[in-house]
């Protein structure tokens, strides 16, 4: 983002004063769009107390050992192996190796002095063979020693319990994500998480991102097992029309039934809450037209709502009924009693925001690197994404190429979710910067751009909370530079630098911010006491339990 010249003295002089007068300090950005966003000058003590700022990162991303003490194969261990599959040949064999050096980083993630820490556990470190199978004892021992070592530190343990490593034995079995098989093993999985760590854990996740899964695994065929058929991808096997809506199925009743087992045998004695993690990007419609006003929110409802209505409401958005029929699974009535409020708290994972074009009445051509193919098929709503109009981009692009830096589609997203979910509590589990590779060679220490990115997000999140949204903690993706997926170690999102040859951690300029920032507040470190500043008298300090 640019910060808008200011041409006129006289002009120079009024912007001085205004901002010498006001106590949130605004400045002035213009996205790619030519839209212009007043952005406040973000603090700390904007947010109320008990609010958890935190970093992220998922266990395949990091971990490394690839059959190291028990751990089984998982899906994304074969996937990677295969020609093709990922950028310059990159693997998660090592990953940043975290294995070995998880005291080193839990180090680096005390010394920023947020308040949680999100990771994930492996199912096949747990589970090597899922239900048929022993549990791994050093695979619980690992994740033991890390919830300790947080804890000790006053870090609290935010748990996914799967992001995306599945053990490769249950596709060879029945299929995985495509069996209902699956959500028994997800079970039993999430029962000896809840039994060998929930002392000591109060936030769950069940599944992170199953939208995305969904459409990644077995639509576009770029996730494992690399299902999908045309005009999506040529993939050896798969049917993108339907097994994305049977994956969700049960994905979202191994979710219920996880949660079931928590709220009845667990919860009453942890004291913890559970929820679900989505994929949640902002749609904003190409043109005025009342059409693309209603693909905007179809395109919402098709990749967001999928994924949280029926954990919330028992049942899919009725706009993809309308337009799926009976393509799209359908819950029974005892499924529906069982998914309907199974979540305490919803996550978003936020990385953008993308114009959306109505497909009912015309084709649409794919063009740009924001466009999916299929935008005019009943999967995808009938909606085409794009992130340019009239040849302006949207934002500025980042390091991945579906993703642009829109500040206000935060505010958006939030407000969204806040009206549509009747403001059910909300984390922002995921939001980073990973800044374009061409620009990534310059300086990699001195990551000016991320850290404007999270002021502007971090001002445009507080506005949505001004606004009554319900939002409870904000993790920046992520700690350190990581395995991303078929991307591979190109894009880097962290605050930390990771050298790939010797893999020592460096703590980026981003990383200093952030410790400042949490710094200028009493309440920034693990604890609910009041704070007295002035701006934070609209939000009460609050305690999820």
């Amino acid at each position: 983002m640019k910060i808008t010249t200011i041409l006129s003295s006289s002009c120079f002089w009024l912007f001085v004063l205004l901002n010498s007068a006001n106590p949130c300090a605004t400045v002035f950005y213009k996205g790619g769009n030519e839209k212009t966003e007043e952005l406040e000058d973000v603090k700390r003590s904007h947010f109320p107390g008990g609010f958890l700022f935190g970093v992220a990162t998922s266990s395949y991303q990091i971990e490394g050992a690839i059959l190291e003490d028990g751990k089984g194969l998982s899906d994304w261990d074969v996937f990677v192996h295969k020609n093709g599959n990922v950028e310059n040949g990159d693997t998660g064999d090592i990953a940043t190796d975290h294995y070995h050096h998880y005291m080193e980083d839990i180090e680096m993630i005390h010394s920023l002095g947020v308040d949680a820490y999100r990771f994930s556990i492996s199912w096949p470190r747990i589970l090597p063979n899922g239900k048929l199978g022993d549990v791994n004892a050093a695979g619980i021992m690992f994740y033991n020693s890390i919830i300790d070592n947080l804890l000790v530190r006053g870090i609290r343990p935010f748990v996914t319990i799967h992001h995306g490593d599945l053990p490769q034995v249950l596709h060879d079995r029945y299929g995985g994500w495509l069996s209902p098989l699956i959500q028994d093993d997800f079970v039993h999985f999430a029962e000896t998480c809840f039994k060998n760590f929930g002392d000591r854990v109060r936030y769950w996740v069940t599944i992170n991102e199953a939208n995305l899964v969904s459409e990644f695994a077995y639509e576009m065929g770029i996730f494992p097992p690399g299902h999908c058929s045309p005009p999506f991808g040529n993939c050896s096997k798969g049917n993108s029309d339907t097994e994305p809506l049977t994956a969700m199925h049960n994905m979202l009743l191994a979710h219920a039934k996880a949660s079931k087992l928590y709220r009845e045998q667990f919860q009453p004695k942890q004291g913890g809450v559970i929820g679900i993690v989505v994929n949640a990007f902002m749609y904003e419609p190409l043109t005025d037209d009342e059409r693309d006003k209603e693909a905007a929110n179809r395109a919402l409802a098709f990749n967001v709502a999928w994924n949280l209505d029926p954990p919330v409401f028992g049942d899919y958005p009725p706009e993809m009924r309308r337009y799926l029929r009976n393509e799209l699974p359908k819950f029974t009535s005892e499924e529906r009693l069982l998914i309907r409020d199974s979540i305490d708290f919803l996550g978003l994972n936020h990385y953008g925001t993308l114009y959306a074009k109505d497909c009912t009445r015309s084709s649409c051509a794919c063009s740009g690197s924001a466009c999916v193919a299929g935008g005019d098929r009943a999967i995808r709503g009938f909606v085409s994404t794009t992130e340019e109009r009239d040849g302006v981009l949207i934002g500025e692009p980042t390091g991945l190429p579906i993703c642009y830096v829109v500040p206000r589609g935060m505010e958006e997203l939030v407000d969204y979710i806040k009206n549509r979910y009747h403001n059910k509590p909300i984390f922002i589990t995921e939001n980073g910067y990973s800044p374009p590779q061409q620009e990534d060679q310059l300086d990699d220490l001195l990551d000016d751009k991320r850290i404007e990115y999270h002021k502007a997000y971090l001002a445009s999140l507080a506005r949505a909370m001004r606004n009554g949204a319900d939002v409870r903690g904000y993790f920046i993706w992520t700690l350190m530079d990581d395995f991303e997926w078929t991307l591979g170690y190109g894009v880097k999102f962290g605050l930390c630098s990771v050298d790939r040859t010797t893999l020592n951690r460096t703590p980026r300029s981003s990383a200093e911010w952030y410790r400042n920032f949490l710094r200028k507040s009493p309440s920034s470190n693990n604890n609910n006491n009041n704070n007295n500043n002035n701006n934070t008298e609209r939000r009460p300090t609050f305690s999820f339990i």
